[in-house]
């Protein structure tokens, strides 16, 4: 990871000062880097140990950052990281402006590698991560949202970077087509409990500790698992006070909805749920080579259950 810092602070420079401003200030926030970490871990476990394993850690967490900053514009969102968010600190245009550049650089650099795959993959994944948000944001404040759906979206929208990053470590160690599968699926189903979890947080988390408000979710109008699920088990009068939250964007119930979230066992449920997709993520990597970095992969999977921020 240290390697990948180092490539990512180099590829941040531009001659435009408020580009490589606003760049470092996203990205020196830290985050989880989890999507950097998966593809050095899986590249490891194909025993692969070529270089070009370092710049595509640095694509994959440009491409995620870059989302991240269009994300925060189109979510209105303050606080990110437990820092104030860079259209916060920027403004909007800044904020566009400097994800387009991340986009952009990130497509330069996947072209070092001269490997068609790559760009392949990689454009393919960032499509689709774009379907994903426009889909996100034309579900916002439909409460009548189901479980099929919710999931179609977040495998669209966070899942599928988690698949390109452990797909990517497969084609770099030039594995054969079924294995390069296995790798995919683990990572589709990483990416999906982590966002499952990541619902469960917004309800059930410490501001304080996650570095962002709660409720956001429900300030969007964003349907996540445990509201549905709540809506599914709650009483008629429940339902109508979570239905009217969503469809009117407003955090003043936002106390009593918790409640009905726990209360009801959606959020219980809904880390059942993200159990089943880690447990899909261990299943995928029973044919890998044994090492230290499987074992890693394995631990990764289980320990997101236990994720608080």
């Amino acid at each position: 990871m240290r390697e990948v810092d180092q490539v990512i602070a180099a590829r941040l420079s531009s001659s435009v000062p408020l580009v490589s401003q606003v760049a470092q200030y996203i990205i020196s926030a830290g985050g989880k880097r989890l999507r950097p970490a998966l593809l050095l871990l899986m590249s490891g476990a194909l025993e692969y140990r070529g270089e070009q394993r370092f710049n595509l850690a640095a694509v994959v967490e440009f491409i995620h950052t870059a989302t991240l900053l269009h994300d925060d514009v189109v979510d209105e969102s303050t606080l990110r990281r437990g820092r104030p968010t860079a259209n916060e600190s920027f403004g909007n245009p800044a904020s566009v402006l400097v994800g387009d550049f991340l986009y952009s650089r990130a497509f330069q650099m996947m072209v070092d590698t001269g490997n068609m795959r790559v760009m392949q993959i990689l454009a393919e994944a960032t499509n689709i991560i774009a379907e994903g948000e426009v889909q996100q944001l034309m579900n916002t404040h439909d409460a009548s949202l189901t479980e099929a759906a919710y999931l179609n979206v977040i495998r669209s929208k966070t899942a599928k970077l988690f698949e390109a990053s452990a797909r990517l470590a497969a084609v770099l160690a030039g594995a054969p087509a079924e294995m390069e599968a296995a790798c995919a699926d683990y990572g589709q189903a990483l990416g999906t409990a982590f966002q499952v979890i990541d619902d469960v947080l917004d309800y059930d988390g410490n501001a304080a500790e996650m570095g962002k408000n709660l409720g956001d979710d429900l300030r969007e109008g964003k349907v996540t698992l445990p509201l549905i699920v709540a809506m599914q088990r709650g009483s008629a009068e429940q339902c109508v006070l979570i239905r009217t939250a969503i469809e009117e964007g407003e955090t003043e119930n936002l106390a009593a909805v918790i409640d009905i979230v726990k209360t009801t066992g959606a959020l219980d449920a809904t880390r059942q749920a993200a159990a089943a997709q880690a447990q899909l993520a261990i299943d995928a990597i029973v044919g890998l080579p044994r090492n230290a970095y499987t074992e890693g992969l394995l631990q990764l999977a289980a320990s997101l259950l236990d994720r608080r921020i």
